[in-house]
Formats: structure tokens, sequence, C-alpha cells
């Protein structure tokens, strides 16, 4: 009995973690990734253009990212989870049979809806899963490699990208994306959902509502939500710019996939250190983004090729941070309106975000895409400062919060 017991949740833990593993790798693996900056650069947009799409697409998630969070908590989260990729395939179809900017603008307001029906709700249904599986430490090492898994499925997509591109230009690389599309949201049917829809009458106002009642009382809470969008928002911003990046360090467009992959490559290394650097604390924090912030710096600066595995160092170390600071909000909620809060955070990075793709576009008009990288990684040194003295700060109270 004892090891039917045992055997019951580590099975649950399988199912949810190879459906997850799964789900990561399909929502990531579109062959337009790595060429659709330069789909719109050939369509004759300018740079700012291209950055007003870019705002678009995260002014959607401004406006949806809360209610739909809200949403999670009061319906199913599976729901959500399929029907997004379902509008990012109808987007993905309009850019390569119509391309324009409307066309395209069109197409980021699919992907804006449905980033916002995911955010908040996967994170939310994979942790009180494991919850309920009596794995909740396992949360971090979990998500560190669902999201190295999506970065693999990025790299892949990337190599693939070039050969594909080749035989059949963007209209092959888009069938190829709307493909991905239609079976991520096959795979997110197969997440289990133990928990049931909000009861009680509750609406997704009266959610939001308790859940931002609980930001509002809660410091430890508050300073958690607020580290998400200081982490996450300037290098996923930034990572729209890399083709045009490599692009300016003299590599050939046909080449720009496969450097890409060495940027990537960075990044899924910081997912799979998730787990165990869970134990670095708020100090060890503290100097990853330090460290990160000043290879960005170096790396971009360079204008070379060569420069471009410092930037991989950075993005790694942006995307280990990026984990940490999910695991520590994760920590920090109570199940109630936990997909709620967790997009509240959401909403702090898109907003943080669009004023990223404004600076952006400034600063490009009189400076090189490398100039512009490097400008952007004294955000990070600022945050790094600001962790670091809320943990001494927290040592002085003889509060060591041992990174949570």
């Amino acid at each position: 009995m004892t090891l039917s017991s045992a055997r019951v949740p580590d099975t649950g833990v399988r199912r949810l973690t190879a459906t997850l593993y799964g789900y990561a790798f399909l929502d990531d693996f579109v062959l337009l990734y790595p060429v659709y900056a330069l789909l719109f650069a050939d369509t004759g947009l300018s740079v700012w253009q291209m950055s007003s799409l870019f705002a678009l697409w995260s002014l959607t998630g401004v406006l949806l990212e809360v209610p739909s969070g809200a949403w999670a908590d009061a319906v199913s989260r599976r729901l959500l989870l399929w029907l997004g990729p379902l509008l990012t395939a109808v987007g993905f179809a309009l850019w390569v049979l119509v391309p324009s900017y409307w066309a395209f603008a069109a197409g980021f307001v699919l992907w804006g809806v449905r980033g916002a029906l995911g955010s908040g709700a996967l994170e939310a249904l994979v942790y009180e899963e494991l919850v309920r599986l009596g794995a909740a430490d396992r949360y971090a090492r979990v998500m560190g490699r669902a999201r190295a898994a999506g970065m693999l499925a990025v790299m892949a997509a990337m190599g693939a990208a070039g050969p594909v591109f080749a035989l059949g230009g963007y209209p092959a690389v888009g069938a190829a994306s709307i493909l991905a599309c239609l079976l991520t949201a096959l795979a997110a049917t197969r997440f289990p959902e133990h928990r049931a829809p909000g009861t009680d009458g509750d609406s997704w106002a009266a959610t939001l509502r308790d859940g931002l009642a609980a930001a509002r009382t809660d410091r430890s809470l508050r300073r958690a939500l607020l580290l998400v969008p200081a982490i996450g928002a300037v290098w996923g911003a930034l990572d729209e710019y890399t083709p045009l990046l490599v692009r300016d360090t003299g590599v050939r467009d046909e080449l720009v996939p496969y450097v890409l992959l060495l940027i990537w490559t960075g990044a899924t290394a910081g997912s799979l250190l998730a787990g165990p650097a869970e134990r670095l604390g708020s100090r060890g924090l503290a100097r990853v983004l330090a460290v990160a912030a000043l290879a960005l710096a170096v790396g971009a600066g360079t204008r070379t090729p060569a420069g471009l595995v410092l930037v991989a160092l950075a993005f790694g170390g942006f995307q280990l941070a990026t984990v940490l600071a999910d695991v520590r909000l994760q920590h920090h909620i109570e199940d109630t309106g936990r997909a709620t809060l967790t997009s509240v955070a959401s909403l702090g990075t898109e907003l943080a975000t669009v004023a990223v793709y404004a600076g952006y576009a400034g600063l490009a008009e009189g400076a090189t895409h490398g100039t512009v990288f490097a400008v952007f990684a004294v955000p990070y040194l600022v945050t790094a400062v600001a962790v670091a003295r809320g943990a001494a700060g927290a040592r002085g109270a003889g509060r060591e919060d041992g990174g949570r």
C-alpha cells in the first residue's frame, strides 16, 4: 500500500511535466521567430514602424493581462491554454498571406491576446497541480526545464528556418509556424486540471479585486510582484531586435538564424540552472544580474560576431533571473487568485516592455543597435543594486529571506 501511494504522485508529476515540456517546446517551435524582423524590413517597414508593432503587441497584453488572469482563476485554465495558440495561428497566416503594416498589426494583436490568455494560467496550473501532488518544491526545477524546452524549440526553429526559408521563403516558414500553433493547442488539451473553476458566484472581477487587495496588504508579495517586470521586461524586449543586432555585426541574412542559436544557447543554459540556483538568495541574484548586465554592455558594444558570445552569456543570466523571480512570486502567493497575481506581474512586464520599445526606437535613430543594447544594460545594474540593498536591509532587521 505504501508503494502504491508513493507511486501515484510520481505518476501524476510525470504526466504533468511531460505535457508541460511538450507544450513549451511546441509553443516556441515557430520558424517565423528568427526571420519576422527581416520580413518586416523587407516589406519596407522602418525601425519606428517595427517598434510600434512591438508596442502594439505589448499594449494588447497590457489591456488584457490582468482580466485574463482573473478569468483563468474563475474558469478553466486549460481552456485558455488551448484557445490562445489558435489565435496566433490566424495571425501568422495574415503575415504571410497579406504582408503589410496592418496585417502585421492584426497578427500582433492576436498574438498579444494569446499571450494574455496563457500568462498566469500556465504558472498557476502547474504550481497548484504540483501542490496537489505534494511536489511544490520541484516548481523551480520544473519551470526551469520548461523554459529550457521552449528555448531548445527556438533554437531548433532557428536551425530549421534557414533551409525552409531557402526552399519556400516566408510562406514556407509561415506554414510551418501555423502547424506548430495547432499542435500546441492539441498538447494543451492534455494538461491535468483538478481545480474546480470559481464557485459561489465569484466573478472574474471579484477575483481580481481580491488579488489586488492581497498585493496591497502584503509588502513581501508586492516586492515579488515588482521584481518580475524589473528583470523580465528589458531583455524580453531586446530579444525582438537581436536579428538586427546580429546583422549589424556584418553577418549575412541567411546566416542570421544560425548565429542567433548562440544567444539562445546561453538563455537555455540559464533555464536549466534554475533548480540549483534557487539557493543563491538575494545577494546571489544581485550578482547574476550585475554580471549579465556587464556582459551585455561589453558584448553588444563591440559590434563584432565575437562579442555575441558575451550577449549569449548575458541572456543566460537574465533568463535564470527571470525564472527565479517567478519562483519567488509563486512562493509568496496564497492559493486564491494565483493566476490573477501572476498576471499582475506580467502586466508590469508588458508596461515596462512598451517603454523599452519606445526607448529603443528613439535611441536607434542616432545610434547603432550594439550601442542601444549596451545602454539597456544600465537598468539591470540598478535592479542588482536594489536587490542587494533589499537583502542587506532584511539581514539588518533579522529577517534574512533565504532567497524567497
